[in-house]
């Protein structure tokens, strides 16, 4: 097992679940869900049109992941492997909608601005999105600006959601979004630059700027 995590690279923890994964422990399957379903679940519902199908989609994934842990090597780690597996879902479900519902996204529409070097000042959606101890006026307030938020999001191109869902939200550093989506880190940096821009023009007109950089502010 410690010849494994250090010839692919994969934590010791996460080394152990795969070679129970591969042998087909039930335990392991359990501990792998337990994990990484919620994530996964938030993830998936953001990137979809309809969010309604988040749990089927959900459970898809869980069952490709079982089906395919055999052929994975360890040339990444196992959450950013489960994540690309998610988003192909989610892509192939958007394709599906869009056939069926005659709509289309846009990725590269122009914004108008002129791109800048990444930096991490942004809104604060993170913070925005996760439920945190609050009285229960504050949780209605928060839970309001949390479905504006999440509106917010679907209304981005889809390159742009991806990226700054997978940085501001999930937290993945730019190497590893590079990894999932198969794209060259100065993509990912330029998708999230105009996917911040874009996403605060809308919360912008939407009334929750002001708010969401207060939010900001606070966390720093």
């Amino acid at each position: 097992m410690g010849n494994l995590a250090s010839a692919v690279g994969l934590r010791t923890e996460d080394a152990a679940l795969v070679a129970a994964l591969k042998a087909g422990s039930e335990e392991a399957f359990s501990v792998l869900i337990a994990e990484y379903s919620q994530p996964l679940y938030s993830l998936i519902a953001r990137s979809l049109q309809d969010p309604a199908d988040a749990a089927d989609i959900t459970q898809d994934v869980f069952i490709k992941v079982f089906r395919s842990v055999k052929s994975f090597h360890g040339d990444s780690s196992l959450r950013t492997w489960m994540y690309r597996i998610a988003l192909h879902e989610a892509s192939n479900q958007r394709r599906w909608w869009t056939r069926h519902k005659r709509q289309e996204l846009t990725i590269d529409t122009p914004l108008g601005a002129q791109e800048t070097d990444d930096g991490d000042e942004g809104l604060c959606l993170g913070a925005t999105l996760r439920d945190g101890g609050c009285s229960p006026y504050d949780h209605a307030a928060q839970g309001e600006i949390k479905a504006r938020v999440e509106d917010a999001l679907r209304k981005l191109p889809e390159a742009y959601r991806t990226v700054v869902v997978l940085r501001e939200i999930e937290g993945f550093a730019y190497e590893e979004i590079a990894e999932i989506l198969d794209v060259p880190a100065g993509t990912v940096k330029s998708r999230l630059t105009r996917g911040r821009m874009a996403l605060k023009e809308i919360l912008v007109a939407d009334g929750l700027g002001t708010v969401l950089m207060q939010r900001t502010e606070v966390a720093r």
